[in-house]
C-alpha cells in the first residue's frame, strides 16, 4: 500500500526546472459563481482545481498554464472541482476548446499543467 502511494505521487507530479507540473485529465465545466467568489462565464479562460491543488482557496485567482495536444492555454483558478482527482482539473469551454478544438465526444483530455 505504501509503495503504490509513493508511485502514484511520483506519477502525478513531475518537475521541470523549479516548477511542479501536474499530470491528469481535464473535463469541461460551465462556470458561474465559483468557490473563489468570482463570477465567470463560458468565454472566460478559467479553471477549477481538485481539492488537493485548490488547498482551501490558497490558489484562488492564480494563473496556471495548461498543455495538451501541442497547445497551451493560460487559465485563472476560480473554482473547486470536488470530483477531480489530484492533478485533474475542470476547464471552462473557452479554455477546453483551445486545447481540444475538435470534440471527441468524451469531454475529457489528458493534460499537464503548472502554476505560473
Amino acid at each position: 500500500m505504501f509503495r503504490s502511494t509513493i508511485i502514484s505521487t511520483v506519477l502525478a507530479t513531475t518537475y521541470f526546472g523549479t516548477a511542479a507540473a501536474f499530470i491528469g485529465d481535464a473535463t469541461l465545466f460551465r462556470p458561474a459563481i465559483g468557490a473563489c467568489g468570482a463570477v465567470s462565464v463560458d468565454s472566460d479562460s478559467v479553471v477549477a482545481l481538485s481539492p488537493s491543488q485548490y488547498a482551501n482557496g490558497t490558489h484562488c485567482l492564480q494563473h496556471i498554464l495548461v498543455h495538451a495536444n501541442g497547445r497551451t492555454v493560460d487559465a485563472i483558478v476560480v473554482d473547486l472541482c470536488p470530483d477531480c482527482g489530484s492533478g485533474s482539473i475542470a476547464l471552462s469551454p473557452s479554455a477546453f476548446f483551445k486545447l481540444a478544438p475538435i470534440d471527441t465526444g468524451t469531454g475529457i483530455i489528458h493534460v499537464t499543467w503548472e502554476f505560473e
